[in-house]
């Protein structure tokens, strides 16, 4: 049953309850106090469990205030390993522990309360582990249940202070974990986390190489993993090597009982900067040419990678090797991708394990990463030992390109995911501030569960700091797949803030957190400047543009609710408790606030560049809120960096996002790459620049309409064609059609409007213009004619008459079509359209505007199996088949999967169905991924979604597709008559999530996240 945030369990064994994280405590009563109780550890333990009660007595003070002793007493927390705590197995073999359930279980805990365990000890609460790190995590699972966050010291969480705390009765563990290996890579650490780790901490130890990371960082690192019930690093690599930089490291891994690895580039448990810090043009350590080369440097590169085996037997580390090379600098090998070269690597390198080792490479755990241009071999037909790890990986935005082929036997080694909420690459980088939506992070991680992909997850988390939401449930996830359906994230959403922020506002935050994941999917923050079109089937970029329109007042929609947001985490913000302040600012505050500036920025400023275009007299108003919003965003920053937590993250908040693409300034990788020279980061300017001009001081009449700023037309003299609005529609949801009045020059002017019908209405058709006015334009149905009429409205204003300076007024016509849906053939009698409606004539989703735009998840009608992913949209939910391990369906039969929607249109001929599908790779053994399209009994029209794009090359068409986060793939049919159809998507493949479906009958025009949702009758 699922577990409630009261303790209560979702699974029981016998009287081990399966609990959620910290379901023993108890503030009010229970069977053992912990205020005052010792905690006792055996110093034969495991350094790890040894160092963990230490932690556990802190945070015990943490809460309570009274320091926990470490010397045996009447009442006592006894902390111990299985087989190496003699106080536990003494407990064992006394039979006063069951360790039943517990003893031999990968990383798995016991925690229950124990009566008379021992001379001179009436009550005890032990936490026993069936391994070291199943004791550490029951400890860390004991700090969380008593409210200590796991960010505690990465973002400054004060817990709440209790006079009471309690340990129920009965026997708990929190299981054994789902995935083998869980962890994280931190990576792409410059500039933040660089600069400020090794101010912080102190330079790193190896000569030469300050900015290196000391084991003292790495401290913190390894506690906040295990806090998270996570027990696998990849360290940090740019310009790093972790071995070096340290010497302690490795060895404070071990005393820590983490699992350390090498990222997919760094094979044999070295580092790559390792080999770039030594090796040069000509010569390298080991007696080669420097070259990163198997074909021309085999020797050497052999005997560089038996010295990193050599070094984690000599240090007695627990690793999980990486096998396979890549180039040096995450880039394709320069030998080419032969098979055989690469079978010949990955032969060599188990050759030296064994012979480093001593033992069969079987008993050392391996990982071949098939990252970008890897998985090719693996699509050619070359496979790793069964023993390896096979560790497949998502397109670095959070999409995986390959399953396990579920009709092939289990590998040995299993499989394992490589995922990422930070990337630096095709596309444009991001890594500011976290984007992840966690439905989509949810949606993806099932899929691998559902596989049987449980051998190592290990995410890309930059920083870290900064994406602590994705992380944690990535780990808890990870931890308990089962846990977690779809339907149970807003409540993991509460549970974080309840854990980081107290109850009383678990609820609001826990919303913000869903609203903030979800406007950030819509798009990276980085990527805000640049408009991606398709001409030709050509991909291009303009990264001088908002990828917004201002059509449908979707710029304007779309900063308006993240400014709604902003609000709202700011009013949450100023009620905290001061305590709580730094955290609030570190893990939410910031974040949203920033992202809303940054929003507001980009308005601003693509507003000024338009009006800079048409001679507005708000030009340099416009220019001036860009500025300011820069200074806002510079004062954000400044604030994380020199106040919060009395300056404990000075310089961390350096990372730039609002200068990508400025060509001029950093050269030619500015379209991808952070604003850098000579690698180092570069402030924030604004890109592109906003403009000023200089005004006239005659007034000037100038008119824009809605739907005419995209193309920058205005008049009278911006455009050769007449103005039109777009089309009145009694039953469209898009915004109110409007009509802009501006001044071109520097004196107010008067302006009037005049109409050709009585049913076109101008809520302001009289007034006076300084800068500019937007007047509102709507149809009177009532006495609007059926069908389509056309009627005009006429702007004058600007002349003589308002101080122009001897100027002659200037009008402006502007057209207008009005389309009232009308009786047809044998019902043309019932003129009425209430009538029409009541004989259900219209029904479904109305045309109105030339098109008709569906949410996927208002159908009318479900055939088989499908389960509604609510908030992984960018606008809304997601539809997809299920189970998504189904197999391929064919369409068009009675009971084949599919969706169903009515909608009403108003013409015959051609239609284009444009469907909004969440950008997935093809990552089945059944090649492609499709679905298909048809209207009533048509035959359906299928489509392979991924054609053109390459997620391996990411190539420009797959970068669209990630870029925009979403996949638009369209349809053409013809429809022989007016009226009521039934638009049918049908199930292909598995894993297709269908986000929003739009109609084009030729009213259609182009917007970043398409219309707003059709009226339905």
């Amino acid at each position: 049953m699922p577990v409630l945030s009261s303790g209560l369990a979702w699974a029981e064994a016998d009287d081990l309850r399966v609990t959620d994280p910290g379901a023993c405590i108890s503030f009010t009563a229970g069977a053992f106090s912990l205020v005052g109780a010792p905690v006792v550890v055996s110093a034969d333990d495991h350094p790890g469990v040894v160092r963990v009660a230490g932690d556990l007595r802190d945070d015990i003070e943490r809460v309570t205030g009274v320091r926990p002793a470490s010397t045996i007493a009447r009442s006592a927390v006894l902390v111990g390993t299985i087989g190496r705590s003699p106080l536990i197995d003494a407990l064992v073999e006394s039979g006063k522990l069951d360790v039943s359930g517990v003893r031999g279980r990968w990383e798995t805990s016991l925690q229950t309360v124990v009566d008379h365990p021992m001379p001179g000890v009436d009550r005890a609460f032990v936490i026993a582990g069936g391994d070291p790190r199943g004791t550490i995590f029951g400890a860390y699972d004991v700090s969380y249940g008593i409210g200590v966050s796991p960010w505690h010291w990465w973002d400054d969480v004060p817990p709440v202070r209790r006079d009471e705390v309690w340990v129920r009765a009965g026997r708990y563990t929190q299981g054994t974990p789902a995935v083998k290996y869980r962890g994280f890579f931190i990576n792409d650490e410059n500039p933040a986390l660089g600069t400020w780790a090794p101010a912080y901490f102190g330079p790193g130890k190896a000569p030469g190489y300050p900015g290196g990371f000391n084991a003292d960082f790495y401290a913190k690192i390894f506690e906040v993993l295990l806090r998270l019930k996570g027990n696998y690093l990849w360290p940090a690599v740019w310009g790093r090597a972790f071995a070096e930089d340290d010497p302690e490291n490795h060895r404070r891994a071990a005393e820590y009982g983490v699992v350390m690895g090498t990222s997919h580039e760094a094979p044999m448990m070295r580092g790559i900067e390792e080999w770039n810090r030594h090796a040069v043009a000509g010569r390298d350590p080991y007696g080669g040419t420097g070259e990163w080369s198997y074909r021309r440097n085999a020797e050497a590169i052999r005997a560089y990678w038996r010295a990193g085996i050599q070094r984690m037997v000599d240090e007695g580390f627990e690793g999980v090797v990486t096998l396979g090379m890549r180039g040096n600098g995450d880039t394709s090998l320069p030998d080419g991708d032969g098979i055989e070269l690469m079978r010949e690597i990955i032969a060599a390198q188990r050759q030296i394990i064994e012979e480093m080792t001593g033992r069969p490479a079987s008993e050392t755990p391996q990982v071949w990463t098939l990252y970008k241009e890897v998985q090719r071999y693996w699509d050619r037909g070359l496979r790793a030992p069964e023993d390896v790890t096979v560790v497949l990986t998502d397109d670095n935005w959070g999409n995986i390109r390959k399953h396990p082929d579920p009709g092939v036997g289990a590998r040995a080694g299993g499989h394992g995911l490589y995922y990422h909420f930070d990337y630096v690459g095709a596309g444009r980088n991001y890594k500011w501030v976290d984007t992840a939506n966690l439905r989509n992070v949810w949606d993806q991680l099932h899929q691998a569960h559902a596989y049987g992909n449980h051998g190592l997850w290990v995410a890309n988390v930059g920083d870290l700091k900064g994406n602590e939401v994705p992380t944690e449930f990535f780990l808890d996830y990870a931890w308990n797949p089962d846990r977690w359906g779809i339907g149970d994230l807003p409540e993991w959403e509460r549970r974080y803030a309840r854990q980081n922020f107290g109850a009383e506002w678990s609820e609001p935050i826990a919303e913000i957190l869903a609203s903030y994941g979800r406007l950030q999917a819509r798009r990276k923050p980085e990527l805000l400047n640049r408009r991606i079109t398709v001409a030709d089937g050509q991909v291009a970029y303009d990264d001088q543009q908002t990828p917004y329109s201002f059509g449908h007042r979707e710029l304007e929609r779309v900063t308006e609710e993240w400014r709604d947001l902003g609000k709202r985490a700011e009013r949450i913000g100023r009620r905290l408790p001061a305590a709580v302040q730094d955290a609030w600012f570190e893990l939410v505050g910031y974040e949203v606030q920033a992202t809303a500036n940054l929003y507001a920025l980009r308005q601003a400023e693509f507003t000024n560049l338009l009006y800079a275009r048409q001679g507005r007299a708000a030009t340099n108003d416009r220019a001036a809120e860009a500025e300011k919003a820069l200074e806002r965003d510079f004062a954000l920053a400044d604030r994380f960096n020199s106040q919060v937590a009395e300056g404990k993250w000075k310089n961390f908040q350096t990372q730039p996002h609002i200068d990508y693409g400025d060509v001029d300034r950093y050269g030619p990788n500015a379209p991808w790459q952070q604003p850098e020279k000579d690698n180092v980061a570069l402030p924030d300017v604004l890109f592109p620049a906003v403009r000023r001009i200089e005004l006239p001081s005659a007034a000037e009449l100038g008119v824009s309409v809605d739907g005419s700023e995209d193309s920058g037309e205005w008049w009278p003299g911006g455009s050769p064609g007449q103005a039109r609005l777009p089309e009145f529609s009694p039953y469209q949801t898009r915004p109110q059609q409007y009509v802009e009045v501006f001044n071109r020059g520097r004196t107010p002017f008067d302006y009037r409007v005049e109409t050709s019908a009585p049913w076109l209405r101008v809520d302001r058709p009289r007034g006076r213009v300084e800068r500019q006015v937007r007047l509102e334009v709507r149809v009177d149905w009532d006495r609007a004619p059926e069908g389509r009429s056309e009627a005009e409205l006429t702007v004058t204003g600007g002349g003589a008459g308002a101080g122009g300076g001897g100027r002659a007024e200037a009008s402006v016509t502007v057209m207008c079509v009005a389309e009232k849906p009308m009786a047809t053939g044998a019902l043309r009698v019932l003129r009425a359209l209430r009538a029409l409606r009541a004989l259900r004539v219209l029904r479904g989703f109305v045309e109105a505007g030339g098109y008709v735009a569906i949410d996927a998840e208002h159908h009318d009608r479900a055939v088989g199996e499908w389960r509604c992913l609510d908030g992984i949209g960018r606008t809304g939910a997601g539809m997809t088949p299920w189970p998504v391990t189904a197999p391929r369906q064919t369409p068009g039969g009675a009971a084949s999967p599919r969706l169903e929607y009515e909608v009403s249109l108003l013409s015959a001929g051609e239609v284009t169905v444009w469907a909004y599908l969440s950008p997935r790779n093809p990552a089945l053994p059944t090649g492609g991924l499709r679905y298909a399209v048809s209207f009533d009994g048509d035959v359906p029209q299928s489509v392979d979604i991924n054609v053109g794009a390459d997620d391996g090359l990411l190539n420009a068409t797959w970068a669209r597709n990630t870029s925009d986060n979403v996949n638009r793939t369209a349809t053409r049919h013809v429809l022989g008559s007016a009226g009521v159809h039934r638009l049918k998507f049908w199930m292909v493949d598995p894993t297709v999530v269908l986000q929003r479906l739009v109609i084009d009958t030729g009213g259609l025009t182009s917007t970043y996240l398409g219309p707003l949702e059709s009226r339905r009758l």
